[in-house]
């Protein structure tokens, strides 16, 4: 699992991905980020069909960290192993949920914004936060106020995040990636725009790279 967490690490950025027409767009979006360097992506459950498009994109390109977002109950953690997930991204923190995931084998990084959450989270034994929403919940000063009192964590910002302020969050030795849909929105997908994702990806990449060396 931490090997799961240095991929996305070293990437710097998480594409968020909510595909409504998995078998028309999935195996191109996937291409897409892989071209623009952005071999990661999480496809939220929040459409239906998220297992079907995180199966396709895997199959479109083996070598692509594809994890599943916002995973809500044990069943959806199933269904995404089994799509091919790699890790699991939840809009909250659910401890049973945490701990299923942990009796299979499969990271998850759980939404966490109050010290109540990152004081379960380390009762948990958890590594790595989702931070959401990130900029509506006090954006960096709050999540380096955080990590005052819990300096164990490293934090993956998503809400909020975009081209102007990535390298902002990323210059934060705190900060692991930031996940973001702004390279990949609704009309971006559902139009097929493929270029312009990969040239949003690239430029996300430029800045991980002017801040991190």
């Amino acid at each position: 699992m931490d090997s799961i967490f240095e991929k996305i690490s070293s990437i710097g950025v998480v594409p968020v991905i909510k595909l409504n027409n998995p078998e028309k767009d999935a195996a191109g979006l996937a291409k897409a980020l892989c071209d623009g360097g952005v071999p990661v992506a999480e496809v939220t459950f929040r459409a239906a069909g998220a297992a079907k498009a995180i199966k396709l994109m895997c199959e479109a390109q083996p070598d692509m960290l594809v994890g599943a977002g916002t995973v809500m109950c044990e069943a959806q953690v199933d269904e995404a192993m089994e799509a091919g997930a790699k890790f699991i991204v939840s809009p909250g923190l659910d401890i049973e949920l945490v701990k299923y995931c942990q009796k299979k084998g499969i990271a998850i990084f759980p939404g966490c914004t109050t010290p109540t959450d990152y004081h379960s989270a380390y009762r948990l034994g958890l590594k790595v936060l989702k931070f959401f929403p990130a900029e509506q919940s006090g954006g960096l000063s709050k999540i380096k106020a955080m990590a005052a009192p819990f300096p164990m964590f490293k934090v993956m910002p998503t809400g909020g995040i975009s081209l102007k302020n990535l390298g902002e969050y990323l210059a934060s030795p705190i900060i692991c990636a930031c996940g973001g849909s702004y390279m990949v929105t609704a009309d971006l997908i559902d139009n097929q725009k493929w270029d312009e994702i990969t040239e949003l990806c690239k430029e996300s990449v430029k800045i991980v790279k002017e801040v991190r060396g």
